[in-house]
C-alpha cells in the first residue's frame, strides 16, 4: 500500500491593520497577495472589513454573494469565497452593509459556526492555505480588533501623517492592555524616502517604548508612486501591471522579508487555531 504523504498544515496568518482609514491597507494586501502567489504560495484573502469592503474592487472581482449572507445564514463559506485568475483565493465583504460594522455576539457565533467549514475549504484540495491575510477595518471597533487579535502576526500600517502616527498607536496600546498583544510588525506606506520612513517607525517606537511594553518590528517601507492609484482604476494588483515601479519594488522586498525571517514570536501555526481564537476572543 503506498504510504500517504503527510499534509502540511502550517498556515501563517496574518491581519493588516491601521488606526486610520486612507493608509493604503486594502492595496497592500492585494499586492501582498499577487506576490506571494507569483512565489508559488496558496493564498488567501479574507476582507475583514465587514461593511465597508474593497478587496474585491481592487482585485477586480463581482462577487455575487458576500461575507454578510454568510453571517446571516444564507449561504455557506464555500458558496462565498471566488478565486482571481492569479489563483488567489478571496472572502469577499459586503459594502454599505452599516449594521455589520460591529457584529453582535449571535452574528459571531453565527460566523464561527461557519468557519467549522473554513478549514474543509482550504484544505479541499489536499493543501492547506499557506498564508490567509485578514484585511481588517481600520479604528479600534470591536471587529477590528475582533479579526486582530485572531491572528498570529499583526502588521500595522502607517503613513507620515501626524493623525495616522496617532491613531496607529492608539490602536496598538488597546490591543497591548486589553488583549495583551504585546508584538507588532510595522509598514511605513506612502513615504518619499527610506529615511522618511526610519523617521516616522522611529517616532512610534519610542513612544511605545515609552508608554507600552511591546515590541514593534520594522518591516518595511512603500515610496509614494502615482502607479498605485493606477492600478486601481485599473483594478488589478499594480505589482501585475507595474512590477518594476517604485512601489512594487517595495511590496516584493517586504514579501520575501516577510517569507525569509524567522519569527521573533512563535507563530499559532493552523487555521482551527485561528477559528478557536476568533470564539474565544468576545
Amino acid at each position: 500500500m503506498k504510504r500517504q504523504k503527510k499534509q502540511n498544515t502550517y498556515t501563517k496568518i496574518i491581519s493588516v491593520t491601521s488606526g486610520k482609514g486612507g493608509v493604503g491597507k486594502t492595496n497592500i494586501v492585494c499586492n501582498l497577495a499577487y506576490c506571494f502567489a507569483s512565489m508559488g504560495k496558496r493564498v488567501m484573502i479574507m476582507d475583514a472589513d465587514l461593511s465597508l469592503g474593497n478587496v474585491s474592487v481592487v482585485m477586480g472581482l463581482f462577487p455575487k454573494y458576500n461575507i454578510s449572507q454568510v453571517i446571516y445564514g444564507d449561504k455557506q463559506l464555500k458558496d462565498v469565497i471566488m478565486t482571481d485568475p492569479n489563483g488567489i483565493m478571496v472572502l469577499p465583504a459586503s459594502s454599505g452593509v452599516s449594521e455589520l460594522s460591529n457584529l453582535s455576539e449571535s452574528q459571531k457565533i453565527t460566523l464561527m459556526s461557519r468557519f467549522d467549514e473554513f478549514a474543509g475549504v482550504l484544505d479541499g484540495s489536499g493543501q492547506s492555505v499557506d498564508i490567509l491575510l485578514i484585511d481588517t477595518g481600520a479604528g479600534i471597533s470591536s471587529n477590528v480588533l475582533y479579526f486582530n487579535i485572531a491572528a498570529s502576526e499583526i502588521f500595522v500600517v502607517v503613513t507620515p501623517e501626524p493623525t495616522s502616527i496617532t491613531d496607529a498607536y492608539a490602536l496598538i496600546k488597546v490591543l497591548s492592555m486589553r488583549y495583551s498583544e504585546k508584538y507588532f510588525y510595522i509598514i511605513i506606506n506612502n513615504v518619499r524616502s527610506e529615511r522618511e520612513a526610519k523617521e516616522v517607525y522611529k517616532h512610534l517606537s519610542l513612544v511605545s517604548d515609552k508608554f507600552l511594553k511591546v515590541t514593534l518590528n520594522y518591516l518595511g517601507h512603500i515610496l509614494s508612486d502615482d502607479n498605485i492609484s493606477r492600478s486601481v482604476i485599473m483594478q488589478k494588483p499594480a505589482l501585475s501591471i507595474f512590477p518594476d515601479s517604485k512601489a512594487s519594488e517595495c511590496i516584493k522586498k517586504i514579501a520575501y522579508g516577510i517569507l525569509s525571517r524567522k519569527d521573533s514570536k512563535i507563530s499559532n501555526g493552523n487555521v482551527q487555531f485561528f477559528l478557536n481564537k476568533l470564539l474565544m476572543s468576545f
